[in-house]
């Protein structure tokens, strides 16, 4: 990763294809293997909430107290996206964060020091693949490192919820 490689990885939601996204052309790897538009910007991960200040301009307060009560994994949307690929800030100049509670992906962020990028291990219009033997040849085939750590694992997992916060704090839900 730190020479532009993307991965197949474990995160707190479904298996996720990833790459540092500080790495403009790494992004566009992902977005060629997904057959994705870069319109359709991606999430990125990072261990900590200490980050957020760094990844973003504008923080309400708010936000550490929605984090702090999530019980399921939580991506919030924030205005005033910086130090990230600019193929990854949408056009409204916002990105979705998401502080990874699951083990590898935590620690992933943490040794990598920079976010990660995490967008579900499907060609876009695909059905989101929820176990590692349910990822396509095509994405497996695409990616420079796959992981090994929970490939057997079958618990149900589902996307994590969506919730944009405006830069006065206004809260949107956008999935449940």
């Amino acid at each position: 990763m730190r020479r532009g490689g993307i991965i197949l990885y474990p995160t707190d939601t479904v298996w996720g294809i990833g790459c540092d996204a500080t790495n403009k052309e790494a992004v566009e790897k992902i977005y060629k293997l997904k057959r994705r538009s870069d319109s359709k910007s991606m999430l990125i991960l990072t261990d900590s909430e200490a980050k957020l200040p760094g990844l973003v301009s504008e923080l309400p307060e708010i936000a550490y107290d929605l984090i702090d009560v999530s019980v399921r994994p939580l991506t919030v949307i924030y205005s005033g996206a910086r130090n990230i690929a600019p193929n990854l800030i949408a056009e409204d100049g916002s990105v979705g964060i998401r502080i990874s509670r699951e083990a590898w992906s935590k620690e992933l962020c943490k040794r990598m020091n920079v976010p990660v990028v995490s967008t579900s291990a499907n060609i876009s219009g695909e059905p989101t693949p929820h176990f590692f033997d349910q990822i396509s040849d095509a994405i497996k085939k695409g990616v420079d490192y796959i992981a090994d750590y929970r490939r057997d694992d079958r618990t149900p997992a589902n996307p994590s919820e969506i919730i944009k916060l405006g830069p006065k704090g206004e809260v949107t839900i956008i999935r449940k």
